[in-house]
């Protein structure tokens, strides 16, 4: 068992379609009409609940937590598939509607996006959406697909040794961190490695992995975000190689009558809520309190 999680948390287990999912949530079950935090992960090599574990034990004497390994990360199955935008759609509604009560989703970078499109769908299964650093990441006409490491990540045996080299070993979880992840690289601790490289060398783990790099589940999220109807906040590191301040701002511009509220963190990159947590906690605490006591959209 991975023990990153906090103390208070424990790992329960939710059959979906594609196979075993895992999630944290309070040890002391909380009243039956209490509201859910949902929190999902993104989609790097690496990811796993773990990424939302310095934000969720602030707001869990309030809310119900649930804080999952999505299907192909973490402690949940590895099917050996390739993985698509509609596999996510799947394993997200069926955890979303295997709860009670009124829910918020959090969600991070490529999930995100994922959230936003589902979220169009199926406005019933949330009340609102906090998303940090929201991409598609093909956005406003960019083919990711035609990236060097989406190219590499898409060659049949060059993809397996990428993973190899560039995901599953401690040298590799630190250079990312250091040079893509973190605004300050001092910031990264021996535990955040750890987490990420045992997410990394599960059974398996490569297939998730390598098609969120290929491209397989990118998409152009200035296509979608204008029909989202929920109410969204926005959370965006200055900092952010990933998804730069100024793209996020422009994908929420496209949008103002839902993302009613957009938070910029100062040092920060494209994980503010590892990186700086305490900086997420109030928004999310005020977003959640606002869209919980409002009367879920049908």
């Amino acid at each position: 068992m991975l023990r990153f999680q906090p103390a208070g948390f424990v790992q329960k287990p939710l059959a979906t379609d594609l196979g075993v999912m895992v999630y944290y949530t309070n040890v002391a079950a909380p009243a039956i009409d209490t509201p859910t935090l949902v929190f999902l992960h993104s989609l790097g090599g690496g990811s796993s609940a773990f990424e939302w574990s310095l934000v969720y034990p602030a707001l869990a004497d309030t809310y119900r937590v649930v804080a999952p390994d999505l299907i192909g990360w973490g402690q949940s199955s590895h099917p050996v598939r390739s993985y698509r935008v509609e596999d996510y759609f799947t394993m997200i509604t069926q955890l979303l509607t295997s709860l009670e009560g009124p829910r918020l989703v959090a969600a991070t970078s490529l999930t995100a996006g994922v959230m936003v499109r589902l979220a169009i769908q199926r406005p019933d299964l949330c009340q609102g959406l906090f998303l940090v650093s929201p991409a598609g990441n093909s956005d406003f006409g960019r083919d990711y697909r035609l990236s060097l490491p989406a190219l590499l990540a898409s060659t049949p045996g060059l993809d397996r040794l990428l993973y190899q080299v560039g995901a599953a070993n401690p040298l590799a979880v630190r250079w990312f961190f250091s040079n893509f992840l973190l605004a300050d690289r001092r910031r990264l601790t021996p535990t955040m490695v750890q987490a990420y490289l045992t997410c990394t060398q599960q059974p398996q783990a490569q297939y998730a992995a390598l098609a969120s790099l290929s491209g397989a589940i990118s998409f152009d999220l200035a296509n979608y975000i204008g029909q989202l109807s929920l109410p969204t906040a926005v959370v965006l590191g200055q900092k952010s190689r990933f998804l730069p301040a100024a793209v996020g701002r422009r994908l929420a511009s496209l949008n103002p009558q839902a993302i009613t509220a957009i938070h910029e963190i100062p040092d920060a990159g494209v994980l503010p809520h590892l990186e700086c947590p305490e900086a997420v906690v109030g928004p999310l605490r005020d977003f959640a309190e606002m869209v919980l006591a409002s009367p879920p959209i049908r």
